[in-house]
């Protein structure tokens, strides 16, 4: 789509296949106009005190149809999460916007409500990750050395101090801002800031573990901007499964300062893995065949990473970076460590600071946004403010691999599963089928913002024997996780997979 009227600056996937997307509500006006005739009546904007523009808009992917929706505080620069009921609940952001809560629930009519200051610390630049107990923690900040619980209850109701935030923060360029936020296997959780990270548990507000700096010193968080993620959990059913993050790109350090004053460092070609639950966790280094800073991650559903959008030179930040990154890699982390990394065929569309990415229920990923400058700059600057969406579509999905693809007849999507609930998916495959090479993965969406996916998560479902029940009908057993320390109570994409090749998924309900 040519334009949805704003640059998408934020994204999530709802469980009713609607992509919701929002960019900066001090902007000035956008290209597409609120419905109905209702105008934003805000004092406190920075731009207009009265904007009859959207800064959000619903994107349905079945229609390929946009809706303008309308919020009233700005959203700039901030959180989210999908809840256990598929709400997304958005937190913090500038100017008036830092103390607020939203949500947005799926509904087909349904807009943007503002629940008030439901954070006591300000929050520009934090991370969100939702916890088995269904709060969602929100960590981090500028300024903010410290996290905190939505919603509020009783024993939480008040902002912990994280001295690591403080440790992590370089007063020249930060660096430490949208830390990278996974819930470890133990129900603890793992932040990466800068060049560093630890195993936090919440609940006591106690270090658990200190993780080694990874190797280089460069930081890899904001404004240096790599990206993360976790990657696929598999043996669900061992007494101890084993969790990995993969840290990619980023800036050098002082690369911020520099590209202030027009000096436009190279991006950082490494990327650091690291599994998060040995005794003695130690980082292995490897080499990108792109340099990136700004790019994209995302868990596609046969369990590789796509790395996308981005620049080979400069920062995060308004018009500091150059030389966009326009090939695509594929990183297969089951691969030999010398033949994981794949060069796909080059997008079109510059994504520099601002873009985002989301993986939908087909297996596609939608791309959209890109807005390096401060303003809605079409002309007279070097990278155009960006309205477009476009998909990047996978080999999986050509032509030549539809008679491999499955197709899931049942379960019905939208379904309730329990905790290591047993349960039979049918599906069918036109085609030969191998049953060695079929697999069932379930990703939790995530909230995607300035190269942090928040939440994104994917399973390997312990599965048994694939059955034929009739021609080109095939059924197989597989055993939901056994707590939300592995899987988060929610919503998720549910996939068969046949030789790397996946189904479109159906949506479960997991608690």
């Amino acid at each position: 789509m040519s334009n949805i009227g704003i640059s998408a600056m934020h994204m999530q996937l709802l469980n009713n296949d609607r992509v919701v997307m929002y960019d900066r509500t001090d902007f000035g006006a956008s290209n597409i106009s609120l419905p109905n005739g209702k105008c934003r009546n805000n004092p406190n904007d920075l731009a207009l005190k009265v904007d009859c523009t959207a800064h959000s808009v619903e994107y349905d992917v079945s229609t390929n149809s946009i809706r303008p929706l309308m919020v009233q505080t700005d959203v700039w620069c901030s959180s989210g999460s999908a809840t256990s009921d598929g709400t997304l609940v958005q937190t913090g952001g500038f100017n008036d916007g830092k103390h607020m809560v939203r949500v947005f629930r799926p509904c087909s009519t349904c807009d943007w409500q503002e629940m008030g200051a439901g954070l006591i610390q300000s929050r520009w630049y934090s991370t969100n990750h939702i916890l088995p107990d269904r709060r969602q923690i929100t960590i981090g900040g500028r300024d903010a050395f410290n996290y905190e619980f939505y919603p509020k209850i009783a024993s939480t109701n008040n902002v912990f101090s994280l001295p690591f935030l403080q440790q992590t923060n370089n007063p020249r360029e930060e660096n430490n801002l949208y830390p990278f936020v996974f819930l470890n296997v133990d129900g603890n959780l793992f932040i990466f800031a800068n060049d560093r990270a630890i195993l936090l548990d919440y609940m006591t507000n106690t270090v658990v573990k200190t993780y080694p700096q990874i190797p280089g010193g460069d930081p890899r968080n904001y404004p240096s901007t790599g990206s993360a993620v976790l990657l696929p959990l598999k043996n669900l059913r061992a007494e101890t499964v084993q969790a990995e993050v993969l840290v990619c790109g980023g800036a050098p350090r002082g690369s911020y300062p520099r590209a202030a004053k027009g000096d436009f460092v190279g991006a950082l070609n490494t990327c650091g893995r690291i599994t998060i639950t040995d005794p003695n966790p130690q980082w292995t280094m490897e080499t990108m065949p792109l340099a990136r800073t700004m790019g994209d991650m995302v868990i596609l559903p046969n369990g590789n990473v796509l790395i996308i959008n981005g620049a080979a030179s400069g920062t995060a930040g308004w018009q500091i970076s150059r030389n966009p990154v326009l090939s695509p890699v594929i990183y297969r982390p089951d691969s030999p460590s010398d033949s994981r990394f794949e060069v796909q065929p080059l997008n079109t569309i510059p994504r520099m600071y601002h873009s985002t990415t989301v993986l939908l229920r087909d297996g596609r990923v939608l791309v959209g946004g890109s807005n390096p400058n401060e303003f809605y700059n079409f002309t007279g600057v070097l990278f155009p403010t960006d309205l477009s969406l476009e998909e990047f579509s996978r080999s999986y999905l050509d032509a030549e691999s539809v008679n491999l693809r499955p197709q899931i007849i049942s379960p019905a999507s939208h379904l309730r599963f329990t905790y290591g609930q047993r349960v039979n998916i049918q599906f069918t495959i036109s085609g030969l089928l191998n049953r060695d090479l079929i697999k069932v993965t379930m990703v939790a969406p995530g909230f995607n913002t300035h190269s942090n996916t928040m939440n994104q998560r994917m399973l390997v479902l312990p599965r048994g024997i694939v059955r034929q029940v009739r021609k080109s009908a095939y059924l197989v057993s597989c055993v939901f996780p056994r707590s939300g320390k592995l899987a988060p109570p929610g919503y998720y994409l549910l996939f068969v997979v046949h030789q790397d090749i996946p189904s479109e998924a159906i949506w479960v309900r997991v608690n």
